[in-house]
């Protein structure tokens, strides 16, 4: 299958995976409210962080290997066979580990039908072998099987979840989409490949596993384990505010890394044919269109917050305005921090720096969680989110600085953000004047800020990256 269909299936399945929340939570957080919302999402957290244990750096390292040896049968199955009995030996210890946990902990304990739920995703998850099937570019057999199994997910979550007492029930369902996937591809793997249990070599991939593992936990301690840490320390209310309020901006920045990854290929090539002044130039594009998209998204999500909250989850969310209006700068800050990352330090295979960011990325989210989330919960948890990304970027910056010479433009940034101010007093002046109609309100300072910030980008800031793209829009509407 050619590479053009091959990218259209994975990002007809990538949108689905946003889309299909996006259908099903405002539904669901309106029926099962804001505390049962809460303790799905605490106990799901719980269980992911199980899933990466159980999955280290197997799900990388398995496309990999599949990849780099689908032409040769015997070297393929021999992989397969490898790979799988690790994920089996981690799966293993993983679920002993949640089992002991959920008869130990007091808070777990409470919902140990949840936590016996998401032992099966676990357990399903290692029979998914998704890896096998992306590593040998099945990617229309994934989509298709994917958003048959996601369609009928959203058609049980309205049939079935109708009142406050079937979050069990909700809990369930989104866990049975892992088990039905992985039947479907059990079925199917025996077309692909088969076990060789001869000469079985574990040591071979267990070191990239453990490295690429460790790199994906760390990482997790600073964008995901304020959901885990809210739930022990606090009331489930707390994790409905804050799971709330991280729902659109997952969304929004998925979008975003959506562009730095495609991004990458074009760098490193650039890099590998030392072309610095074009790699300096579209590293420049970059950032002007992260400026572009950015600043009238944040000023939109921060000045219409109660807005969004009431229209995803309805009322009794009042506690998620302030933690929406916090995190949504991270937009700008992960956004950059992309840039750094995926677009320059990757390409410079600067491996050991990336590992070194995660690691104080990490120790930062933990102390600011000690520190601020105990004190703050929900709205500490945010400021801890945002305090670890700002970390994780200045780190980042520090070492592009020292590799490339590339400084943080902040004359740049400073430059736009003064130039929607204007921007941001209209909008609040419309949020203040129609906060009786929601949507009313959010549909007119979109519309606002859509207008101000092309003709601003085209005007005063002349933004080369806003000129192209509107001029090649206007050539091909003339051809038409």
């Amino acid at each position: 299958m050619s590479v053009k269909k091959n990218f259209l299936y994975n990002s007809i399945l990538t949108a689905s995976r946003y889309v299909i929340p996006l259908i099903t939570y405002p539904y669901v957080s309106r029926v099962l409210g804001v505390t049962n919302i809460g303790i799905c999402n605490f106990i799901d957290s719980i269980i992911n962080y199980f899933l990466l244990f159980s999955m280290m750096g197997i799900a990388t390292v398995g496309v990999r290997e599949i990849a780099a040896t689908k032409s040769d049968s015997m070297k393929m199955n021999q992989a397969f066979t490898n790979l799988v009995s690790l994920n089996g030996i981690f799966t293993l210890l993983s679920l002993v580990v949640l089992l002991i946990a959920t008869f130990t902990f007091p808070e777990l304990y409470e919902h140990k039908n949840l936590m016996l739920v998401g032992a099966m995703k676990l357990i399903a998850n290692t029979c998914l072998m998704e890896w096998l099937f992306t590593g040998l570019e099945k990617f229309r057999f994934i989509t298709i099987r994917t958003l048959i199994v996601r369609g009928l997910y959203v058609i049980a979550v309205f049939v079935f979840v109708r009142q406050a007492d079937d979050y069990p029930l909700y809990f369930f369902l989104t866990a049975m989409m892992v088990v039905v996937n992985a039947v479907v591809n059990l079925c199917c793997v025996r077309d692909y490949a088969h076990f060789h249990w001869n000469g079985v070599q574990l040591k071979t991939y267990l070191r990239p596993i453990l490295v690429i593992g460790f790199y994906t936990l760390l990482t997790s301690m600073y964008t995901t384990f304020n959901v885990v840490f809210l739930g022990f320390i606090s009331d489930k209310d707390q994790i409905g505010y804050y799971g709330t309020a991280t729902k659109l901006f997952a969304i929004i920045i998925a979008i975003y890394t959506a562009f730095t990854t495609v991004m990458l290929p074009r760098m490193s090539q650039l890099l590998a044919e030392h072309q610095t002044e074009q790699f300096l130039e579209m590293i420049q594009k970059s950032f002007r269109a992260l400026l572009a998209v950015s600043m009238p998204m944040i000023i939109l999500t921060c000045t219409f917050s109660e807005e969004i909250v009431l229209i995803i989850s309805g009322s009794g969310y009042e506690g998620a305005y302030l933690p929406t209006r916090i995190v949504m700068p991270l937009i700008f800050v992960i956004g950059y921090s992309q840039i750094l990352v995926i677009q320059i330090l990757m390409p410079l295979k600067a491996d050991r720096h990336i590992l070194v960011n995660s690691c104080l990325g990490a120790l930062g989210g933990i102390l600011c969680n000690v520190i601020i989330t105990t004190r703050f919960l929900a709205i500490g948890a945010s400021i801890t989110w945002v305090l670890s990304e700002l970390i994780v970027m200045t780190a980042a910056q520090y070492r592009v600085k020292q590799a490339i010479g590339f400084s943080f433009p902040g004359r740049e940034l400073l430059r736009n953000v003064m130039s929607y101010i204007p921007a941001l007093i209209i909008c609040m002046i419309i949020s203040a004047n129609i906060k009786e109609h929601a949507f009313l309100s959010l549909l007119l300072g979109g519309i606002v800020i859509l207008l101000y910030a092309v003709v601003i980008q085209m005007t005063y800031l002349r933004n080369q990256v806003v000129m192209e793209t509107i001029q090649r829009f206007s050539q091909k509407f003339k051809r038409q």
